[in-house]
Parts: structure tokens; C-alpha cells; sequence
């Protein structure tokens, strides 16, 4: 069984990906909505929320976790991985990296994520250490993460303020836009119209597909115990009026969310 969690509706994202890409593998999905978003929060109180998530997705019997959350792969990898090390950890960061470093031809990439994401620093950790040529301007967006889980994805104010946010990176030149939240694919759309199409977007979600439906079938003993076993359980801390409307929509098929409390 694959574990994946988020702090709300963006680790569908990641659903979607993992769906088409390993469609016959069960999938348990967790979204933290009852204490989204994570990236107003402090490290201390994110990560202690991702020990939590990562003990129930393991109780209910996942072999493989996939951390949907920019946040939570930016500052608690390392607490993750010493307290569960049986577990097989992927996030979202290093494979978005990875991407990036090989779409841009002129080494000026932007960033957009949570204002935790962005001011931990990770990015500009893993650029430096790979190319120092490497230029990365990023922008918090602290607002669009709140859009999206109420539901605002196609309102002219939702277009506004991406707009907002993408002008400076623009004006430095970027070539190349990591989307530094799984919530943000669901408005990729305008993102890139508003980005323009000489900017080649990276989507988060389709990079760490990628990289977990390689490592299964890398491992047999993995894959053996995890294949043939289709279907998906979402699991929610809250149920919210949009969720359900919005999951439902971009995963093409009905679900059933489930509450659970994890305090």
C-alpha cells in the first residue's frame, strides 16, 4: 500500500500522478484539513504534525510513504526518516529540483511555495551545491493555498493574485518555475498563462510519480507486495464543504472521505 499525505487537497495531486502511472497499486491518502495550511506554521509544529500523519498512514498498513507537501519536505525529512528508517520516504523537493536544473538554459529559475518552504532554505542548498551559476528567485504566496482549498480556482481574484506574485519573477528573467506546492497544479493552468509560455513550468507532483514508479520497479520484493491491490481510501481531519466537490472533479471519479481525528 502506498501512504501519502498533505495538509489538505494538494496531495491530490500526487494521487492523480501515482493513479495513472501505477493504476494497479492501493493508494491510502491523508489531508490534514482540519490544521491546513502548514506553511503559515512554524518547522517545529510542522513536523510534529508529519510524525503524526506518517504513524497513521503506517497503522493503516502503507509500505511506502510520498510526503505531498512542500513544507513538510522542507524542514522534517531528516526527523522522518531517523524515527520510521523501515519505511521507504519520498518527497517533493529533490525530485523538483532535479527537474529544474535540467529544463533551464539560462540558470534563472523562480520559485513559488509557502513562506516556510521558501525561507527554509532547501532550495538554495540544493542549487548551490549542484551549479553555483545558478541563480533561484523565489516568492512566498501564502495566498493561494487558501484559494484553492476554499474552492476559488476559477475566480478572477484567484488570477490576480498569481499574477501578483509571478511579476517579479519575471522582470529577473526566469526561464524555469518550480510550483513549490502540490496545491498549485490544481491551478497550473493559470499559472502558465500568467507565466507566459517561454517559462517551462515544474509540477512536483509529476516529478515524485516518476521517481516512485522507478524505485518500485527497481525493488521486486516492493513491488510484489504492493501490486494488484487497486483502489484508494482518503482519509480527512475535517470534511470541508469544497473537498469532496473539488477531489471528485480532478481525480475524475467519485470518493468517500472518511474523518479521522489524529489528536
Amino acid at each position: 500500500m502506498i501512504g501519502i499525505f498533505d495538509s489538505g487537497l494538494g496531495g491530490l495531486t500526487v494521487v492523480r500522478e501515482i493513479l495513472n502511472r501505477l493504476p494497479n497499486y492501493k493508494i491510502i491518502y491523508f489531508g490534514d484539513t482540519a490544521r491546513t495550511p502548514y506553511g503559515t506554521k512554524s518547522a517545529e509544529t510542522v513536523t510534529r504534525y508529519a510524525i503524526e500523519n506518517t504513524k497513521f498512514l503506517i497503522n493503516k498498513g502503507a509500505k511506502i510513504i510520498i510526503v505531498a507537501c512542500h513544507t513538510v519536505s522542507s524542514v522534517s525529512m531528516p526527523t522522518l526518516k531517523s524515527l520510521f528508517p523501515e519505511i521507504p520516504f519520498f518527497e517533493v523537493v529533490t525530485p523538483s529540483f532535479k527537474k529544474a536544473l535540467s529544463l533551464t538554459k539560462n540558470k534563472k529559475i523562480g520559485l513559488i511555495g509557502t513562506r516556510t518552504t521558501v525561507e527554509s532554505g532547501i532550495y538554495n542548498l540544493l542549487f548551490s551545491q549542484a551549479d553555483p551559476q545558478i541563480k533561484l528567485y523565489s516568492n512566498p504566496s501564502p495566498l493561494l493555498v487558501p484559494l484553492i482549498e476554499e474552492g476559488w480556482i476559477k475566480k478572477p481574484e484567484t488570477r490576480k493574485i498569481v499574477k501578483k506574485y509571478l511579476i517579479p519573477l519575471k522582470m529577473k528573467g526566469i526561464d524555469t518555475l518550480i510550483l513549490g506546492c502540490t496545491h498549485y497544479p490544481l491551478i497550473k493552468k493559470i499559472i502558465q498563462e500568467k507565466a507566459g509560455k517561454r517559462i517551462k513550468l515544474v509540477d512536483p507532483s509529476q516529478e515524485v510519480a516518476i521517481e516512485v514508479k522507478e524505485f518500485i520497479e527497481k525493488n521486486p520484493e516492493i513491488k510484489q507486495d504492493l501490486k494488484y491491490n487497486e483502489g484508494i481510501e482518503i482519509y480527512v481531519s475535517d470534511i470541508t464543504p469544497n473537498f469532496k466537490k473539488i477531489a471528485q472533479i480532478f481525480l475524475n471519479k467519485k470518493i468517500e472521505l472518511i474523518k479521522v481525528n489524529l489528536d
